[in-house]
Order: structure tokens, then C-alpha cells, then sequence
């Protein structure tokens, strides 16, 4: 989006360079810096198991710095981006990304995803969460072709001029295929630590069997599908060529994804993170329908599908590599073309042992890893401030904190997790959060000052090393 995309120069934590926030008092921490976090009747929501875990892991942490911007960005979904209201018996919550009053399938998924070991020991959260996917469900029976959406239906769209079918009550309508899969896999694990099954409604069996129709429908088998976007820009990832279809694609059985995870137009539309991902989806939905025995069928359609995409990325997702071997593409076309890079976004080929796609043992993605962290690897920088992948979406020389989070995530080496808290540390521009990117050489040119998921997840980073390999923390980084 054009509204991301626009650097920020932050030369100190200013009042102003927090307007966004909804609060401009703080508070000083035990560790004597001051908390970024808003004032506790300013706060979205509160919970009693996440504050739990903040005061219990930040005693683990011997780095002052690192356990305060733990305690400010773990809770920031809650704190600063949810709604979460009761609405025909039901609960509902609205999650914001931040500084954008919109709320994307994937943002919000990945936004409450940390939280979801918490909630057999909080009901409020566990509402609340439950809450998220009942909003989910609603928003993609409005339009499962678009990635973003409004709580209130009569808000005008920044987008509404795109040449698509823009409908009130959606914010953008850019395809992407993960915004049909993060609901699955929030509902899903969500049903498995909680037991609960009140969300996997007549409603949830719809949204999958839409899902079901809108990733067939992307296979491009019976032609061009229903689907096509423009849009007058002078960003070039914003648009999408030959009408809006795309670049033409052979039907091999991989689903098109029109935009990236980053909302930036593919060049190849067979997206093969975000198929990966689809696999992994279809599997975990077609299990809550058979043991629910919710819909045999439809199940059967999810299992179908997923093996078709699933053989078809054995076939034609891996490329050779001059250097690297066997990896796993970024992008194909089905007629042998293909394209080399990863994005910082999620789904990326970095991130599919996160998603359960694939096994980090597996010797395609330990290849994989090796070549989209290094220079080969178009979107890799390395600067003064810090080494990491990036992408169209932020621009040259930028880098996402959200890949350097994830490197550490899906590493094996307890020095390469220590490498990365330490370049986290020190690039977060002493603002006490992440952002959505920075300049490889000078962190404080950064994008987005309030961007909920990568607050979230680098909480998500410090609460899996504390669990895997605490010594890190115990020390001074």
C-alpha cells in the first residue's frame, strides 16, 4: 500500500513521532527505561495471562534494553488495535494493523497468534480471540478475494477507484492466498488448545467451502476466473498487467496468488510459499470437518485439493541453483520460468517450518535458508545497522524487522537467535518497537511507527528463545 511506503526520519523518540499512538503519557519501568505502553485506562484490552507472562519472562531477562522492548511489543495488539464487542450472542473483535484503520485476514491472525497458549488460562482472551474469527468469517463471505476490510461498512475506501469489484465495507481487494488461509490456521489451532467449537459454525463450514471454490477457481483451469484488479498508481507492484489477469500461467494445479503477502503484485502468479501454505490449510480444515463431522464431502474436496497442489509443488517448486542446489523457487509460471528471491512478508520461503509447511530439516529448505540469506538473494541487504531481507514493498536497501524475527524463529543455531535479538535491539531507532522496515545503513529512516504484527511477533521471538534456549537471555546481549 502507497500509505506504507513512506519513510520516516526519527531522529529521537519524539511526542510527535507518537501521535498515532492513542496515548502520550508513560510511565518508567523497573528497568529504568520508560514504558511505551498505554496508560492502563487507555488500553484496548487487558489480560491477565499476558501480563502474567510479561512480569514472569522479563525476570529472565538479564538485558535491561531487550526485556524492555519485550514488554512493550508483546502486548501491543492488545493494547493499542482490538475491539471486541458482542454482537448477536457472539463475540466480535475488530483488529486494526496499527497505523491503517483497516483489518487484514493475515495481519489479524498473525497479531493474536502469540497469544493463543494463554487463553485455558484466561476466558477474557480466549472471547476475544474467538471474537477474531467470527469477524473473519464475516468478512470473507462479504468477498473472498479481498485482503482487507472495515468494521464500519459506509467508510469510504482510499481504494475505491480500483478497477476491481470494490464493495462497501472492504478496504482493498488485492487476491492474496494466505487471507484465506491465516483464518484457517487461527481456527484451527484454536480449537486444539481450547477445545471449544462454538466458532466452527454453519458460517465456518461456508467460509471453507468458499475458500474451496476461490482456490479452484485460481488454478486457472477453466480459463481466467472471476477475479481481476488494476489500479492507476505509479508504484508498479500495485499494478497487475494483460487487464488485470496477470501474466498468463500453464494450469498445472498450483492456485494463482495475484499479490504477495506484502501486497505487492507477484510477476509469476504461482506463489509458492503461499501454496505451500495452502496445503498445510486444506489439511488442517478438512481435519476439523471430518472429526467434527461438520461436512464429509467438503472435507473430501479439502483433501483432494491439497494433494493435487501439494504433488504439483513437487514438480515444479524446486529449481537449481548455480551455488545453492536444489531450492524452492519464490515464484513459476508452470512453463519452466521462475523466479529467485524471498520477501520479507509471511508466507516466505523462509518462514515455512513457522507454518508447519515444511520441515526445517528438510534439506530444499536448508538450501533454501542458505541462499535467501545471502547476498545472492536480490532482496538481502547488509548494512551498517543491521543484515536482513526485504522486499519491493519497503523499497531498495530496506530491511524487515519481521525477517530478521523470523530467521530467529525458524533457526537451530542458539549464535544465529542471539545475532538477531542483538540486530533487533539495535535498530528499533529508540522508539521502543519495531517497524515495518529500515534503511540498511541508518534504522532511524524507517516505515510505519505503529505496526501491531511486528510488535507481536518479535514478543513471539523473545517468549520462543526463553523456551528453547533461555542461557541467551540470562546474559547481557
Amino acid at each position: 500500500m502507497a500509505s506504507r511506503r513512506k519513510f520516516i526520519q526519527q531522529s529521537a523518540v519524539a511526542a510527535a513521532g507518537w501521535a498515532l499512538l492513542p496515548s502520550t503519557s508513560w510511565a518508567i519501568g523497573s528497568n529504568g527505561f520508560e514504558s511505551k505502553r498505554p496508560p492502563l485506562a487507555e488500553r484496548k484490552f487487558s489480560s491477565e495471562a499476558v501480563e502474567a507472562t510479561i512480569q514472569r519472562v522479563k525476570k529472565q531477562i538479564a538485558d535491561p534494553e531487550l526485556a524492555w522492548l519485550f514488554e512493550n511489543c508483546f502486548p501491543n495488539t492488545l493494547d493499542t488495535t482490538v475491539e471486541l464487542e458482542i454482537i448477536n450472542g457472539k463475540p466480535d473483535t475488530y483488529v486494526i494493523t496499527g497505523d491503517i484503520d483497516a483489518m487484514w485476514l493475515r495481519d489479524s491472525t498473525a497479531q493474536v497468534w502469540p497469544y493463543l497458549p494463554l487463553i485455558k488460562e484466561d476466558k477474557k482472551l480466549q472471547t476475544l480471540i474467538a471474537g477474531v474469527i467470527n469477524r473473519q468469517k464475516h468478512c470473507i463471505q462479504l468477498d473472498p478475494y479481498a485482503n482487507a476490510f472495515y468494521k464500519d461498512v459506509t467508510k469510504e475506501s482510499e481504494w475505491k477507484s480500483d478497477i476491481t469489484a470494490m464493495k462497501p465495507g472492504i478496504h482493498e481487494r488485492k487476491w492474496e492466498i494466505d487471507s484465506l488461509c491465516y483464518p484457517i490456521r487461527l481456527a484451527y489451532h484454536y480449537w486444539k488448545l481450547s477445545g471449544d467449537t462454538s466458532v466452527l459454525d454453519a458460517e465456518w463450514v461456508n467460509i471453507i467451502r468458499l475458500t474451496v471454490k476461490t482456490f479452484k477457481e485460481q488454478q486457472r483451469k477453466n480459463g481466467d476466473g472471476p477475479y481481476t484488479f488494476q489500479r492507476t498508481t505509479s508504484w508498479a507492484t500495485d499494478g497487475v498487467p494483460l487487464s488485470g489477469y496477470g501474466y498468463p500461467v500453464k494450469p498445472v494445479g498450483l492456485i494463482c496468488s495475484t499479490f504477495r503477502p506484502s501486497d505487492d503484485a507477484t510477476l509469476f502468479q504461482f506463489l509458492i510459499p503461499s501454496n505451500f501454505f495452502a496445503v498445510i490449510s486444506l489439511k488442517q480444515a478438512a481435519e476439523i470437518l471430518n472429526t467434527l463431522k461438520l461436512n464429509a464431502a467438503l472435507a473430501a474436496e479439502c483433501t483432494a485439493l491439497a494433494a493435487e497442489v501439494e504433488k504439483a509443488l513437487q514438480q515444479y517448486a524446486v529449481v537449481s541453483h548455480a551455488k545453492f542446489g536444489k531450492v524452492y523457487a519464490f515464484e513459476v509460471n508452470g512453463y519452466g520460468s521462475f523466479h529467485l528471491m524471498d520477501d520479507a512478508n509471511v508466507p516466505s520461503l523462509l518462514s515455512l517450518p513457522y507454518l508447519g509447511a515444511v520441515k526445517s530439516g528438510d534439506p530444499v529448505y536448508a538450501a533454501t535458508r542458505r541462499y535467501i540469506l545471502s547476498t545472492e538473494n536480490p532482496f538481502f541487504f547488509k548494512g551498517k545497522a543491521a543484515e536482513g531481507i526485504g522486499g519491493p514493498h519497503g523499497g531498495n536497501y530496506t530491511i524487515w524487522p519481521m525477517s530478521i524475527i523470523m530467521r530467529g524463529i525458524t533457526s537451530n543455531d542458539p549464535a544465529e537467535v542471539k545475532k538477531c535479538l542483538q540486530m533487533l535491539k539495535a535498530t528499533h531507532a529508540d522508539t521502543g518497537f519495531m517497524h515495518e522496515a529500515f534503511h540498511k545503513d541508518d534504522p532511524t529512516k524507517f516505515t510505519r511507527r505503529w505496526f501491531a504484527w511486528a510488535n507481536t511477533l518479535f514478543g513471539e521471538l523473545v517468549l520462543h528463545t526463553h523456551k528453547k534456549y533461555p542461557a541467551i537471555l540470562a546474559a547481557k546481549l
